[in-house]
């Protein structure tokens, strides 16, 4: 009787860094030698890291020179498939997913890593400006095809209903924490790189929808950007991206480029102050023009006074 083959699994370790820069949100990349970038990832060591975040901080360090400060775990990832693999090897990828925050200084001075722009993996997410043109021009009609070659009747509601959903269609307005839903969508409906690389759908079918990203990392990063975007709501994380001394304007501009909407200036000043998440130090930046503008620091005592200290969105209304 032969022996019944063993199954190796592997765990992985990937960050999302997140930064703020020059009003760009931003993540930090490796440029691989197939092109495509990939989150900063490395294995769990079982015998070395005592912790699996241990274990992130390690290799994260000696990957990036950089020396973590916030993070958090996101999910585990373990889809078949999600890592190509080479010729006689079996081991099965987990991969356990961190968001990690940090305030951005220099060009990274780590070899093959660089600052990237996350709305470049993810273009119809920032409604800054305006309406996404790639929704309306690219991503609608092929969901539309989408529904309409649903198998049954069935299927083709439940598509259209994720959809609505997810994009915020029929007047039910755009849900800027939905960016992980949206990715999955595009990429069952095979129309995003991804799909074609993993076998889902014909190489010429999916659209230029941002850029691909190596194994499944563009939707760890899609977790990390959702899981940012609703946590700042009720915990003071923006912070760990601003600097010790800001201006308010310096906040709003931040608090968009994450959540990629724009933001009422009065009502947010109003709500920041109320919320008591600041206070001001006494000192005003120089501005190249117009009036000096005072500098804040975050109040941390704000931790303990309140269980969900987070920065409200006041949206600006559109038009």
């Amino acid at each position: 009787m032969s022996e019944p083959a063993k199954h190796v699994v592997e765990i992985g370790l990937s960050a999302a860094i997140v930064s703020v820069a020059e009003d760009s949100p931003t993540v930090l990349v490796v440029h691989t030698p197939s092109g495509d970038d990939a989150l900063p990832f490395g294995p769990f060591d079982p015998i070395a890291h005592r912790t699996l975040e241990s274990g992130l901080r390690t290799w994260v360090g000696e990957q990036t020179y950089l020396d973590l400060g916030y993070a958090e775990q996101l999910y585990t990832f373990g889809d078949r498939g999600r890592h190509t693999l080479k010729p006689g090897e079996n081991a099965r990828v987990v991969s356990v997913g961190y968001l990690a925050l940090t305030r951005q200084g220099a060009e990274s001075k780590a070899p093959d890593t660089l600052w990237r722009d996350w709305y470049r993996f993810f273009p119809w997410e920032d409604w800054r400006d305006e309406r996404p043109a790639v929704l309306d021009e690219t991503i609608m009609p092929a969901l539309d095809r989408f529904v309409a070659e649903a198998p049954d009747k069935p299927t083709a509601a439940l598509r259209r209903d994720r959809a609505r959903l997810c994009f915020g269609t029929d007047d039910i307005g755009w849900d800027e924490e939905k960016v992980l839903e949206r990715y999955e969508l595009l990429y069952e409906a095979g129309i995003i790189a991804e799909s074609a690389r993993d076998g889902r759908v014909a190489k010429e079918h999916v659209l230029p929808l941002g850029d691909r990203m190596m194994f499944d990392h563009r939707r760890i990063l899609a977790t990390a950007i959702a899981r940012l975007r609703g946590k700042m709501k009720y915990r003071p994380v923006v912070f760990e991206l601003m600097p010790p001394c800001f201006t308010l304007l310096d906040l709003q501009r931040t608090v968009e480029a994450i959540s990629g909407t724009r933001l009422h200036k009065q009502n947010f000043r109003r709500l920041v102050e109320d919320q008591g998440l600041v206070e001001g130090t006494g000192k005003f930046a120089a501005p190249a023009r117009g009036r000096p503008a005072e500098l804040f620091r975050f109040r941390r005592e704000v931790l303990s006074e309140r269980p969900s200290p987070g920065v409200r969105l006041a949206r600006q209304r559109a038009g």
